[in-house]
């Protein structure tokens, strides 16, 4: 199948130079590869169920969404026990430190992978 996306062109440069740089055949087999690895980080956060101890962490734009964040935080506030902040430049980076029912905590990731402000957003899960 062919298909096409809009990526911005810096995006594009770094992954073109990693995927060489890991002597990957073309940008196509790289592709495959990010997106497997995309899906099993996927299925393993769906397989996560019970009550879990959890890390999110992501980075963002501060100016362009810092309101928004803080009312996601808020909504989240029964699962979020405590957070950490750093800036550098425009972007902050923080992290989640949560306790609660895998279904929430996965929401929460969800929702903050929603914004496009947000750049990344990684989890690390403990299940209890």
């Amino acid at each position: 199948m062919r298909t096409s996306f809009n990526i911005p062109d810096e995006l594009v440069e770094e992954f073109d130079r990693a995927w060489r740089e890991e002597g990957i055949e073309n940008r196509s087999r790289a592709v495959r590869e990010a997106m497997q690895e995309f899906i099993e980080s996927h299925a393993r956060l769906e397989d996560v169920s019970g009550e879990v101890v959890a890390l999110v962490g992501f980075d963002y734009r501060h100016h362009d969404v810092i309101r928004e964040l803080h009312g996601t935080q808020h909504e989240f506030q029964d699962v979020i026990l405590n957070t950490s902040h750093t800036h550098q430049g425009e972007w902050c980076l923080e992290s989640l430190f949560c306790r609660g029912p895998a279904a929430r905590v996965r929401e929460l990731t969800y929702r903050l992978r929603d914004f496009d402000a947000v750049h990344r957003v990684k989890v690390m899960v403990i299940q209890e």
